[in-house]
């Protein structure tokens, strides 16, 4: 299970790397510099953690079903930008709402960072701590604005990028949700009889709107081309 937490962990940081890609250089840069200075930062309760506490964390079912909604939540909004995205390639206008989406670079980040610093002072244990947070402060500052251009550099195409971004979210939340069965149920199915009344209900909603929506598309579609014309009168 540990295994696939740290593919997980990798897959989130591809993402990031595809999310600044599509960011100018100088705001890449900047977020880079956040990252440094939250590695910096964290060093004092990264020392303070064990092997197997970290373990224990990652074992512990209910923390990483709490983790399952935020990269889910997260995920969502990352297909939500790759769909805004692919809509203003084809010329539709951004709403102001959908704006925010461009700059939400993935807070799922920053606790791979953690993970990350906290695994390397247990590989280097006779390095000074505050050596081994700045070092990889540093590879961060460095290796993420130069990473996203490599990514800007082997894929130029911006659909194909966002092809791939849009991959990569979905697979992170793919194995976010296997990483939290872990071979148990969270909620058990309820045996009931079947309800003829409900099941008749649901489908006659169903056929009410669908038909709805079949006879306002075929309206919608009439009205469109007389629209157009009285447009080029005026």
């Amino acid at each position: 299970m540990e295994l696939i937490i740290q593919i997980l962990m990798l897959f989130i940081l591809i993402n990031c790397i595809l999310k600044l890609s599509f960011w100018k250089p100088w705001q890449a840069v900047i977020f880079s510099l956040v990252c440094a200075m939250f590695i910096i930062w964290t060093c004092r309760y990264a020392i303070l953690q064990s092997k197997t506490q970290v373990a224990d964390y990652l074992k512990n079912i209910t923390v990483m079903q709490d983790a399952a909604v935020l990269i889910t939540i997260e995920s969502a909004i990352c297909f939500a930008f790759s769909f805004a995205a692919l809509r203003e390639m084809f010329g539709k206008k951004t709403k102001r709402w959908i704006q925010p989406l461009y700059w939400y670079p993935g807070l799922l980040i920053f606790p791979v960072l953690f993970y990350l610093l906290t695994q390397i002072i247990f590989a280097m244990p006779g390095t000074g701590f505050t050596t081994i947070s700045y070092l990889l402060a540093g590879s961060v500052f460095v290796g993420l604005p130069a990473l996203s251009y490599l990514a800007r550099y082997l894929y130029p195409e911006k659909e194909l990028r966002l092809e791939v971004y849009f991959l990569v979210s979905l697979f992170v939340c793919i194995i976010g949700l296997i990483t939290t069965v872990n071979s148990n149920v969270t909620y058990a199915a309820v045996k009931e009889p079947l309800n003829i009344k409900a099941f008749v209900l649901s489908f006659v909603l169903f056929a009410v709107a669908f038909l709805a929506g079949y006879l306002w598309n075929k309206i919608k579609w009439r009205l469109k081309p007389k629209k157009e014309f009285k447009n080029q009168l005026k």
